[in-house]
C-alpha cells in the first residue's frame, strides 16, 4: 500500500452509469500499481461519484467493485438524457440571476418533468451500492441541490439522512429521474451546481479528482477555479481521454456501456501512475 502524508481528498465527479464504470477502472488500475486512493481522509461524491464514493468509503474492495462493472447489466436500470431533456436545462442557466436562482429554476424544471415519488429510486440505489450505513472512519460527503430553493446541500454522517437516500438524491438527474424526497424537501443531482464540487475539500493538502464530465456550467464552478480557491499543496485532475469518451458512447446512462467504460478507465490508469503517485506521496 502506498503511504500518504497529510490530509488527502479524493473527489469523484458525476458522469452517469459510464462515469461510475470509468472511475472504478481508474481506481482499480491505480490500486494495482500500489496507489491506494481508497485510503483518502476525505471522499467527495457527486452524482455518479456518490455511488463510487459510498462503496469505496465503506470498505468494499476496489477489485470487487471493478469486476461488477464487467458483468452483464441485465438488472441495471438505465435512462436516457435526450436532446430535448438537455435543452430543458438550458434556460435556467442562461437567464439572469444568482447561482442559487439558477439552481432553483433547475429544480422547478425537475419537479415539473417528473412528479416526486413517480419512481422508487431509493430501491434502485439500495441494490446498486450494497451498503446502507455511513462510514464512521471516513469523511464522506455527498452533494445534492434542494429543488424548491436551489440550496446546495452536502450530506454526511452527521446530517441525519440515510446514506441510500443521499446517494439517490445526488443522482436524481433533472428531466430524467424524479426528485428524491428527504424530510419533506425534494432534491436533485448535485452535479447541477458543479460536476465535481471540488471546493468541498478546503483544508486538504493532496487532492485527486476523477471527472468524467469536466465541463462546468460557469467559470466560477469549474474544477480549476474551485481548485484555485481551496489551493491544495498538490493536486491532479483526471478526465477521460478520447478513447474513453468513445467507449462511453452517446448516452451516459446506458448500462450496456459499463464494461467498455470500465476497461477504458483501467487502460487509461497506466499512464497516470507517476502523476498520481507524485500527488499522493511526495
Amino acid at each position: 500500500m502506498t503511504r500518504t502524508r497529510g490530509r488527502t481528498a479524493l473527489v469523484l465527479g458525476g458522469g452517469g452509469i459510464t462515469g461510475i464504470a470509468w472511475e472504478l477502472g481508474i481506481l482499480a488500475g491505480l490500486a494495482r500499481a500500489g496507489i491506494d486512493l481508497a485510503g483518502a481522509d476525505m471522499v467527495v461524491g457527486t452524482s455518479a461519484g456518490s455511488v463510487v464514493g459510498s462503496q469505496l468509503a465503506s470498505g468494499i474492495p476496489i477489485e470487487e467493485m471493478y469486476a461488477e462493472q464487467l458483468t452483464p447489466a441485465d438488472a441495471e436500470v438505465g435512462g436516457r438524457m435526450s436532446r430535448i431533456a438537455t435543452l430543458k436545462l438550458v434556460p435556467p442557466y442562461v437567464l439572469p440571476g444568482s447561482g442559487r436562482d439558477k439552481l432553483r429554476r433547475v429544480g422547478k424544471v425537475a419537479m415539473r418533468s417528473h412528479p416526486p415519488g413517480s419512481a422508487d429510486r431509493e430501491a434502485v440505489f439500495r441494490d446498486r451500492i450494497a451498503v446502507s450505513e455511513w462510514p464512521q472512519d471516513r469523511d464522506l460527503r455527498i452533494t445534492a441541490v434542494e429543488a424548491e430553493t436551489g440550496r446546495f446541500t452536502v450530506f454526511d454522517r452527521d446530517s441525519g439522512v440515510d446514506l441510500v437516500s443521499a446517494v439517490a438524491a445526488s443522482c436524481a438527474v433533472p428531466t430524467v429521474w424524479p426528485p428524491v424526497a428527504i424530510d419533506g424537501h425534494h432534491y436533485v443531482d448535485g452535479g447541477m451546481r458543479s460536476t465535481a464540487n471540488v471546493d468541498l475539500v478546503a483544508g486538504a493538502e493532496r487532492v485527486v479528482v476523477l471527472a468524467p464530465l469536466p465541463r462546468s456550467f460557469s467559470k466560477r464552478t469549474s474544477i480549476r477555479a474551485q481548485l484555485e480557491r481551496v489551493a491544495p499543496r498538490e493536486w491532479s485532475v483526471i478526465t477521460p481521454d478520447p478513447q474513453a469518451l468513445a467507449d462511453f458512447g452517446r448516452n451516459l446512462l446506458d448500462p450496456t456501456r459499463r464494461p467498455p467504460a470500465a476497461r477504458s478507465g483501467l487502460r487509461q490508469s497506466e499512464a497516470l501512475v507517476d502523476e498520481v503517485a507524485h500527488v499522493w506521496t511526495s
